[in-house]
């Protein structure tokens, strides 16, 4: 597997993957697509980063982090959903840790997301904190 980092011009290809994590994820918010886009745009241009994870020069998927927080921030991780249990997704974080140098990393992880907690406990991650929303 290979690591790429994105560009302003992968913002759409990302927006789109973005879409279906959210969808995976079953977020209890329905963002368009065009929103995405401009949503990305924003966080690439304030400093986030994304890279794009390659299995045979294909696009398997991708990781959206603040490296300039410590620790560093995982905003977004997902792999395509033709590509799961493949063990894309443990060798993409690992790939991801190796190629920032980090030894230390933060995620959120829906408490619906069974699959994703998981995911992340399988990796070796620890619940920390509890957040919790109020909505009338």
């Amino acid at each position: 597997m290979d690591i790429k980092e994105s560009t302003m011009e992968d913002v759409q290809a990302l927006s789109k993957m973005n879409q279906h994590l959210i969808e995976d994820e079953e977020e209890d918010v329905n963002l368009s697509l065009p929103y995405l886009e401009a949503r990305m745009s924003d966080y690439l241009k304030s400093g986030y980063r994304a890279f794009f994870f390659l299995q045979d020069d294909k696009n398997v998927g991708y990781a959206l982090c603040n490296t300039s927080q410590s620790p560093m921030y995982l905003r977004q991780f997902f792999i395509n959903r033709d590509e799961r249990r493949k063990g894309y997704g443990t060798e993409a974080f690992h790939l991801l840790l190796s190629h920032l140098d980090i030894q230390e990393i933060d995620i959120d992880v829906y408490s619906w997301n069974e699959s994703g907690i998981s995911f992340w406990k399988s990796l070796g991650f620890n619940k920390r904190r509890l957040s919790m929303v109020f909505k009338r």
